[in-house]
């Protein structure tokens, strides 16, 4: 049967059946759209204002918050991308969600903006009702347990952590003693094994914190170490733009020439606190003389805080390695009990080397060397300062070990 045709329309009966149905089909969705209730928007999340959450942080016993370190303050570079990265990802986690890094251990120099970025994360997380989050120097976390055992109820203590969602603790390098970190092993213990996340941060790395015991050391290793660098020029122009701008809050005129913040960034390369102290210096001229921010005046002002070149810092792990290669022997030989002559003399100096170049006691020497006793480090020091002085080629050694150390070869 052929295919009727509508000469009016133009198009056979098929092509018009087509087009009712679509016209019926959108109508019908037309009408369904109309009808339709949209379900209620997402509410907005609940963002508690720092004043709720500084009574928070005092009502579970937390160090002070400084309103000004936050993520919004702070300034990422090269230097601490990771570790930025790493903070943020805790922050922006929900109650229940799995514990990507945990512990997280940053480390970095004096000024590097280790405690802003903690600082930071406590304040994200501490802003939302569901979570908490704990900020504890080093000296308030001994404080609280100190407290709690005094009154026979450290375990309480040690318990109440468990139902903190993330738990930070600053500084760990004022945590002096056997007993200060067996208390930090405690804690971390609790707060990881209730599922929660733990974050440490200190001037230097773990492996060198004295007195860390084997179950925390093995426990820092399972998580993410992290360490801070110097900014690079590009990141200190943007600390300083980033201080003045927060300095215009007190002094809206006040302003710092690009050639300027040129030459600080260039100057100041040693850390944030020196950026932020010039900023301070150059807006009380502004503010309380009306004086013009010149470049004389940030020579002089910036005079004091230009640091000269600060050298490499050495490890024990960088001496052993260093001598071990001089003498064509291995690390663990110098960490062994063989008293063989070709071994006790590169040993005993890696031990002289260690005392004189690094700020390791004794004690903690004669661990990293095996687990010797301090008095064999003392005994080591001492005949390496009577014979280095007679013996050419020991001394040669010793001066050829310690350049290596101090360019980083």
């Amino acid at each position: 049967m052929g295919v009727l045709h509508d000469p009016r329309a133009g198009r056979t009966k098929t092509q018009m059946d087509v087009a009712k149905a679509l016209a019926d089909a959108r109508a019908r969705i037309d009408a369904a759209a109309a009808a339709h209730v949209a379900p209620p928007r997402p509410a907005a999340p609940v963002v508690l204002p720092p004043a709720a959450v500084l009574s928070r942080q005092d009502g579970i016993g937390g160090s002070p918050l400084d309103p000004r370190l936050t993520f919004a303050t702070f300034v990422t570079g090269r230097s601490n991308s990771l570790a930025h990265a790493a903070a943020r990802q805790v922050a922006d986690g929900l109650r229940g969600d799995p514990v990507m890094f945990n512990p997280l251990y940053i480390h970095a120099g004096v000024g590097l903006g280790k405690t802003h970025l903690l600082q930071a994360l406590t304040w994200a997380v501490s802003s939302t009702p569901e979570r908490k989050a704990l900020y504890l120097t080093a000296e308030k976390f001994i404080f609280g347990f100190a407290a709690a055992l005094k009154t026979k109820d450290g375990f309480a203590y040690k318990e109440s952590l468990r139902g903190i969602d993330v738990l930070v603790i600053d500084d760990l390098q004022f945590l002096l003693g056997k007993l200060h970190l067996d208390l930090l092993g405690a804690a971390i213990n609790a707060v990881i094994d209730a599922g929660r996340q733990v974050i440490l941060a200190a001037d230097r790395p773990a492996s060198e914190l004295e007195g860390l015991d084997q179950r925390t050391s093995s426990r820092l290793a399972a998580g993410l170490v992290v360490e801070m660098g110097k900014p690079d020029r590009e990141q200190r122009r943007l600390i300083l733009l980033e201080r003045v701008a927060a300095a215009r809050a007190h002094h809206p005129d006040f302003d710092i020439a690009d050639s300027i913040l040129d030459y600080l960034a260039e100057a100041l390369a040693s850390n944030g606190r020196d950026l932020e102290a010039v900023v301070n210096r150059l807006l009380a001229h502004s503010k309380l003389n009306g004086s013009a921010v010149t470049m004389d005046l940030a020579e002089r002002e910036a005079r004091d805080l230009v640091r000269p070149q600060e050298q490499r810092r050495i490890r024990i792990e960088d001496i052993l390695r260093a001598t071990a290669s001089h003498f064509h022997v291995s690390r663990s030989d110098l960490m062994s009990a063989r008293r063989t002559a070709n071994i006790v003399k590169p040993r005993q100096l890696a031990m002289y080397l260690a005392k004189t170049l690094t700020l390791r006691s004794l004690p903690e020497i004669g661990r990293r060397f095996g687990g010797r006793d301090h008095t064999t480090v003392l005994h080591a020091v001492r005949k390496m300062e009577r014979i280095i002085p007679t013996d050419a080629d020991l001394g040669a050694a010793a001066e050829k070990i310690k350049n290596q150390l101090q360019e980083g070869i």
